[in-house]
This record gives C-alpha cells, structure tokens and sequence, in this order.
C-alpha cells in the first residue's frame, strides 16, 4: 500500500508538471485581441471609425512561419494603420531578421509607424536597425511631428525616442530631459495629438503637455498577472506598478498600454497572454462615418 500511495504521487506531481508547462507555453504563444472604443469630440470627423493596431514588445518572438499568425490577426482587423511602440529586438539575444519578417509583412497590410524602445537604445545597432526598417518601408518616428490627414481633416502625429539612449543600462537613473523638451515644443499645438512611445510610466507628463492620446508599451503587462491586483512587476516601475495593461484617463488624455508580445529577462507569462490592441476612434459628434 505505502509503494501505491508513493507512486501515485509521483504520477500526480509529474502531471502537474505537464499540465504548468502546456499552460505556460499556452501563455507565451496564444495571442490575445483587446479591443478598445475611443471616443473624443476633438477629433476630426473624417477620423470617426479610424482603427488603429497596436503592437508592442515583440523582443523576437516568432508566431508560426514567417510571423503568420501574428500577420494573420493583424490583417483579419482591417486596421487603417499600424504602431509599434519599442523593443521589436532584445539586445541580450540579438536577431533583426525575426523582427524584419514582422515589420516586411504589417507594411503590406497598413502604413507602419515605429518608435524605438530601450533595447533599441542600448543595442548598440540602432543605425543598422533604422536602415533595414526604412528600407521596408516602415515610417521611423522617434522626436518627430507629422500630420496624418484624412479628407480636409488632420491630426497630429508625435513620436519620443526611448530616454534610454541617454543612459547605459537599468541601474543608471533615466533622463528625461531630452524628453521633455520635446514635449514642450508640442504643448501648444491646438490639433488633436497622437502620441507613440514606449514609456507608460510618463503619463503625467504626457497629462501635463495636453497630449490626447497616447499608445505605450514596456510594461511587459507586468509579466505575472495577478487576479483583483494586475501586474506583478515593470521594469521603471517596480512591484505592482500601476501602468501595465489597457486604457488609463487623467483630464483630457488617455492611454492605452498594451502588454506586449515577447519576453526578455522573464521567459514566462502567466495570465498574460501576448497582446494584440485595436482602438477604434469615435467622433461623439460626427456628422457620418467613414467608409
């Protein structure tokens, strides 16, 4: 009896060893949708049903054969433009060609706007990096403004490089100034602005510079979520950080925070499966919606 109850045992820990691992690989490689409305009387009516695919922290995951069925999940969205907000690489496991099939796919499916993310900054290859992309087609926007015009309407377009090119690695305090003398420069602008970066965890500042809306990442989702409390940890945000996942509001601005796709330091997510976010933008008052 004493070697049944044993073996027993024995077979009740190894399959709750199979059925974590075939969780956690579920976790890691089940790509999840999260869908957002954004509603804004600010913005321009010709912009009323845009659909905006944001996509974050690939760190070179790889979904199925030439990135398919990312590309698929994309496509089936019928976005009218894609972002992505930082880190398509991972400066400890370096592979461009990973993140180049992604990027060489979304082009073809919608304009393509990138900023970089921290593991671009201290890649120590963000020339080469810029040149594949632009080669691709994708539109490279790190301190850069652009109009995005529909019809006669017209918003603004804004996108900050990752402060971390200004420092060397994650115990170096982060400098914002750069950061924020960019955001100075956008503050009194009057269009409705649209802001990609890689940083949630700036959304004051965001706040304080009157941007609209903007669509960050880094957050990883907090890796670990937990249920009633979120995310367990984010890098420049700590334990139980407060900007990991969906859409965050103070005043007239809003923020998306996707939760990313790949992992870095952390190889496993556990109730965090890899994101894809859609945002449809809305007109509260638009006198019809675009085709």
């Amino acid at each position: 009896m004493k070697k049944l109850n044993k073996t027993l045992k024995i077979i009740i820990w190894i399959s709750i060893v199979i059925v974590f691992i075939a969780f956690c690989l579920w976790q890691n490689n089940s790509i999840v949708v999260s869908h957002f409305v954004y509603h804004n009387s600010r913005l321009p009516a010709d912009f009323n049903n845009f659909k905006i695919v944001h996509i974050s922290d690939l760190h070179n995951k790889m979904f199925g054969k030439e990135q398919a069925k990312l590309l698929n999940r994309i496509e089936n969205l019928s976005p009218d433009l894609i972002i992505v907000t930082g880190d398509l690489i991972d400066r400890r496991r370096f592979d461009l060609d990973t993140a180049e099939c992604f990027m060489r796919g979304a082009v073809k499916i919608a304009p393509t706007y990138y900023v970089s993310g921290n593991h671009e900054a201290w890649s120590g290859c963000y020339s080469q990096i810029k040149q594949r992309l632009d080669d691709l087609g994708v539109y490279i926007m790190d301190d850069t403004a652009l109009d995005l015009s529909i019809g006669s309407s017209t918003i603004q377009l804004l996108d900050l490089a990752d402060p971390d090119f200004y420092t060397s690695n994650y115990l170096e305090e982060t400098d914002i100034s750069n950061l924020e003398a960019q955001l100075e420069q956008w503050s009194n602008s009057e269009e409705f602005k649209l802001l990609l970066t890689h940083r949630p965890e700036l959304f004051d500042l965001y706040c304080e510079h009157k941007i609209d809306l903007i669509f960050a990442g880094h957050a990883h989702g907090g890796q670990v979520r937990l249920p009633l409390i979120g995310g367990l940890a984010a890098p420049d945000q700590g334990l139980f950080p407060k900007y990991t996942s969906g859409s965050y509001n103070k005043g007239s601005s809003t923020m998306y925070v996707s939760r990313g796709l790949g992992n870095s330091i952390v190889p496993i997510r556990i109730f965090n499966r890899p994101e894809i976010v859609a945002v449809t933008l809305k007109n509260n008052y638009a006198p019809y919606s675009r085709k």
